[in-house]
């Protein structure tokens, strides 16, 4: 069984079940998923709130989740915090990108009013709805269509999923660039007991604590990940309520060897560690948003 996140746009969830073959069994021997046919994936089960949602994965024999990453190579900071504050079988095991399918919409005689939006919505088209000056009026994601249409009322708008939009409604101008943002990225979230083996490359999401409270406590384990070879692509830092902080890494590892080492070594010298993330694959393109940096002096 697969689901998802109550927050999360069922269209995008069901999208990126399908291009990843998920069917969110749990193979015993540490193997793939198992795929899924399209037909299995027209709606995903609704699990609740993302506590609610990770708690039934890891108490649920064969039920998975699809859930947004941010992006493989740098997680969405409050996926990372709530793995590690979760159940310790819960691991994310395969990443997808999907074309989001938002649209905006109204009645052709629309002349303004507030745009209907949910959370998924919001977080992917804010930018973009910003620039076209509009002014988002945000809904649950549970909230059916046509309590959205009566919301926005008659000069209102919607900013919605292709396949669900309601009859009646046109696409306003402005629409394509939605169309035109860059694909948003989705994880299988799976309860293990060991993470999962991979011969060609990964990427691995680590976190870590110091194993002791000191100025500088940070740098040996940051040594420890150096000599096993590895390249961190994202470290972060996090309060945490066992110590002064938690660390957040997500780095390429060439083979499953690599990380049993680096985790063994971790083990050998006292430093608190969890996999949170295992998925298979580099180059996950598109990449990350990127920033030119100015520096002072520069």
């Amino acid at each position: 069984m697969l689901g998802r996140i109550e927050r999360e746009s069922p269209a995008h969830a069901a999208l990126a079940a399908q291009a990843g073959g998920w069917s969110g069994l749990v193979v015993p021997d540490g193997g793939a998923p198992a795929a899924a046919g399209p037909q299995e994936l027209v709606e995903l089960l609704d699990l609740g709130t993302a506590d609610d949602t990770l708690a039934t994965v890891a108490s649920i024999a064969d039920l998975a989740a699809v859930v947004h990453l941010g992006h493989p190579e740098q997680p969405a900071p409050a996926l990372e915090e709530a793995l590690l504050a979760g159940d310790t079988s819960l691991m994310v095991t395969a990443a997808a990108a999907v074309r989001t399918q938002w649209v905006w919409v109204g009645h052709p005689e629309a002349t303004g009013g507030a745009v209907v939006i949910d959370e998924s919505g919001l977080r992917d088209c804010r930018d973009v709805l910003r620039t076209l000056g509009v002014s988002p009026r945000l809904v649950p994601a549970r909230t059916p269509i046509d309590e959205r249409v009566a919301i926005a009322g008659p000069d209102g708008s919607l900013v919605v999923e292709r396949p669900r939009v309601p009859a009646g409604l046109v696409e306003l101008a402005g629409s394509e660039r939605l169309g035109a943002l860059p694909p948003v990225w989705y994880g299988l979230l799976e309860s293990r007991d060991v993470w999962p083996r991979f011969a060609g490359p990964a990427q691995v999401w680590l976190a870590f604590g110091p194993y002791d409270d000191h100025r500088g406590s940070l740098q040996p384990t940051l040594a420890v990940i150096a000599d096993a070879g590895v390249d961190l692509q994202h470290l972060r830092s996090h309060p945490s309520q066992m110590g002064p902080h938690v660390f957040f890494t997500s780095f390429l590892c060439p083979r499953v060897e690599v990380l049993d080492a680096l985790a063994a070594d971790l083990d050998t010298r006292g430093v608190a560690h969890r996999t949170l993330g295992v998925l298979p694959g580099q180059g996950f393109v598109p990449g990350p948003a990127a920033l030119t940096p100015r520096w002072a002096g520069a």
